[in-house]
Formats: structure tokens, sequence, C-alpha cells
């Protein structure tokens, strides 16, 4: 195992630095400003803050972050940045030689109103047969404890699926797991911070007077195959090396 799969394999995280250089992020800033323009004129709902007890403790009532699945299929440059060999040679050290990528999704959280997630793990709403699904969160902005960045229990991916752990609803074992004890993951526009989906993990709101911008890249093994259950968008798009569960009645759904 390499060193980067190692810490993986024991912290259920790994935070990859300046995988995108400033020339680059400057590109997909451009574009990720202008697909929210986009979204900000179409009348859709676009809001992605969550409901529940949790969340209502967290924010305020005018709190809201903007967000939509499927950056790929708005920009070319968008589809470069997840093919580049920059980001799929690091996902190539946790997941193999053979990544799929399940979807997709731009969050963009407002300056001082951006919306928080709670604490939760992300395996109920895109599971898979071998557990293998993990998110690389590419940072377009800066991510600072003030931002509303990322936070984690490192290692609680070794807890598996836990129960009533999406975090919209009321959860006795997520309590035990609250999102101010847990680690603060501060990032700089160009990283990337991978987590596997069974890892706890969350944000706190913006509360800063700057835009906290990512798109985080849903993606698994290439030996893999998401679950019946699944009620996301299942883009099934090779990055990297091949699908080897795909069949031709798979192939066309």
């Amino acid at each position: 195992m390499s060193g980067i799969s190692e810490y993986f394999a024991e912290n259920g995280y790994y935070h990859a630095k300046e995988v995108f250089d400033p020339l680059a992020i400057e590109t997909l800033e451009a574009d990720f400003d202008r697909i929210v323009r986009q979204l900000n004129s179409s009348g859709e709902q676009i809001d992605a803050t969550w409901d529940g007890d949790e969340t209502k403790r967290l924010s305020k009532s005018d709190d809201r972050i903007v967000h939509t699945h499927n950056v790929q299929k708005y920009s070319r440059v968008w589809l470069d940045a997840i093919l580049s060999a920059d980001f799929t040679n690091i996902s190539s050290e946790i997941l193999g030689d053979d990544i799929i990528l399940h979807h997709s999704k731009l969050f963009q959280k407002p300056a001082e109103n951006g919306s928080p997630f709670p604490m939760h793990q992300d395996w109920q709403y895109f599971p898979t047969e071998k557990d293998t699904m993990i998110a690389g969160v590419i940072h377009v902005s800066d991510a600072t404890d003030e931002m509303g960045c990322l936070r984690i229990y490192p290692g609680s991916h070794q807890l598996g699926r836990m129960e009533q752990s999406n975090g919209r609803g009321s959860s006795e074992a997520l309590k035990q797991y609250p999102i101010e004890n847990a680690t603060v993951v501060e990032a700089q526009a160009g990283d990337v911070v991978f987590f596997h989906y069974c890892t706890l993990h969350g944000s706190m709101p913006n509360r800063s007077v700057r835009k906290r911008k990512t798109v985080l890249c849903q993606m698994y093994s290439g030996f893999d195959m998401v679950e019946d259950s699944n009620k996301h968008p299942n883009e099934k798009l090779i990055i990297k090396g091949w699908n080897h569960r795909i069949s031709r009645a798979s192939a066309g759904r």
C-alpha cells in the first residue's frame, strides 16, 4: 500500500494539497461562477439546505446553499478537471486503477448565511455492494472554519454502515458524535479532500464575508456496483480504467 492508501485506510479521509494549480483554479472558478449564474436565472429550486432538527439548531432562518448535480454536464472545463491525471492519479491511490464517477455536485455557501450540513454518513444515499464509494471534494475557493469547511471524525468509517445516519432525521447514534467536536479540515483553493462514504462528516454555517465554493465527486471502484436502492443520479462515467461490472442492460439504464 502507498502512503496515501494507508493513511486513508486508517483515517477514512485524505487531504491532498495543491492538486490544481492557481491558473487551473482560476479557469475552474470562472465556469463555477457561470454555472451559479445559470442556476440563479433558471427559476428552479437550487437551495439544498437540509430539513431536520439538527439543521435548525445550527442554522439561521435565511441560510441557504446553492446546489446542482453533475457540473460535467454544464462545462467541458469541469469534465476535463474530473478526468485530469492530477485528480485521478490520487483517486487511484485509494480506489485502484478502475474508477467510476457516480455523480458530481456543486455547492456554494453564500457569504454570511451559508447553510450547515449536520454530521452524517453518505452511504444511505448511494450504497454500493462493496462499500468502495468515496468523495473527492475539489476546493474552488479557500475553506476556513468560519466559512463552514468540512469537519470529520477520523477513523469513523470503521464503524461501517450506521442506521439513520443520513443527517436529516433524529439519530441516537449520531448524538455521540457532535459536530462541534469533529476535526476541522481547513483547505485552500486547489486542494482536494477525499473521504469514505461511511466517514462521519458535516460542516458548520458560513459566517464569513467570503463565498465557499466546492465541487464534490462521488466515485467508486470499477469492481463494485451501486445497489438498487440508490436514489441519486448514477452517471457510470469511467474516469480511469474499466467498469468490470457493466452489462448491456445496465449500460442503457
